[in-house]
């Protein structure tokens, strides 16, 4: 790294370090997950909302009552062509929960996980930037787009996200952790 780089790290590293993946076979899904999930749209990729293991892990995380809100709005704006709302009044950077997928590695035991969105994903910026010594940000892209979860002090949120608009670290077969933004010589 040179003092002018910026390195940019998927929040599912982030995440994972932070103790926030969990087994799906120890998430319980309750009833409302179940029921919830039906509402999903799917998408090739990634599972997202679309799985009762990580409904539970929203509902968990964002309260049920914030998720019932957030479920009505969605469904009453989206026969009108507005989408988004549903993430938009979640909040919680609820749109970070993965689950378990076709192109996601399970681990030697063959265990499959589901993760949380990265704990302050800013303070974690913050703190890496001040112990690397460069520019952090900590992103979630896929082939739909990107968000910029946390970024340290100075850290241009809009040129990262128009820097990861095609996904560079990847998604089925790339699935790198981190990349080197650098400045063309």
């Amino acid at each position: 790294l040179r003092p002018s780089d910026l390195l940019a790290i998927s929040e599912r590293i982030v995440a994972i370090t932070q103790g926030r993946a969990f087994p799906i076979t120890e998430i319980h899904p309750s009833w409302w997950a179940k029921f919830l999930v039906r509402f999903v749209t799917k998408s090739p990729y990634g599972i997202g909302l679309g799985s009762p293991w990580t409904m539970e892990l929203a509902i968990r995380e964002a309260g049920l009552p914030r998720m019932l809100v957030a479920a009505f709005v969605a469904a009453v704006t989206k026969p009108f062509g507005i989408r988004g709302l549903f993430y938009r009044v979640v909040g919680k950077h609820i749109n970070a929960i993965d689950g378990p997928c076709g192109y996601t590695l399970p681990l030697a035991s063959g265990e499959r996980y589901a993760k949380l969105g990265p704990k302050d994903p800013n303070g974690v910026a913050e703190h890496l930037a001040r112990e690397i010594g460069v520019g952090i940000a900590i992103i979630d892209a896929n082939d739909l787009g990107v968000e910029v979860l946390g970024a340290s002090e100075g850290v241009d949120r809009t040129f990262v996200q128009a820097a990861f608009k095609d996904n560079p670290l990847g998604q089925p077969n790339e699935q790198t952790p981190m990349a080197i933004v650098r400045a063309a010589s």
